[in-house]
């Protein structure tokens, strides 16, 4: 028998389904055009451009395969096939882990840093014209954070 207390859940006002839709659009949309962006102009996708990102980032250049999935949002199958990519393309070595034999490491290579460097001006553009420039006159600080819990930033699971 359900809790007395427990109350029907409340329906989305106009704004709210407003947003919840747009967001539902953006998540599929804009990973979409600066991949098709990234491909026409780089030959590059961007799971292969995130890859290169976050290597560039890391110490040394360098990530667990594991981690680096889950900086990508990519299972380990899906990154080891773009890892396998970036490795035939001399942008990315993959090396045993020195902690745990078993494991892997993806490192940057000069080449893909040089690669990186030659992508970032597609993807600046794609980011400020398909997100950023409808953004104007908002406050980035506070929707940044707010995406943040939202993305489970904030959450223990």
């Amino acid at each position: 028998m359900a809790d007395e207390t427990e109350r029907p859940p409340r329906p989305l006002t106009a704004d709210e389904e407003a947003l919840v839709r747009s967001l539902a659009r953006v998540i599929f949309v804009l990973p979409r055009n600066l991949d098709a962006d990234l491909v026409r102009e780089q030959h590059i996708t961007l799971s292969e451009y995130l890859t290169l990102m976050h290597l560039s980032e890391a110490p040394g250049r360098l990530m667990r395969m594991s981690e680096l999935a889950a900086a990508c949002e990519l299972s380990l199958s899906g990154m080891t096939r773009v890892v396998t990519r970036l490795e035939a393309s001399g942008l990315v070595e993959r090396v045993r882990c020195g902690e745990d034999a078993r494991g892997w490491n993806a490192v940057l290579t000069d080449a893909g840093l040089e690669r990186l460097k030659g992508a970032w001006p597609t993807h600046l553009d794609g980011m400020r014209r398909y997100l950023l420039d409808h953004l104007e006159g908002m406050d980035l600080a506070r929707l940044a954070q707010a995406l943040h819990q939202v993305g489970g930033g904030g959450c223990r699971h």
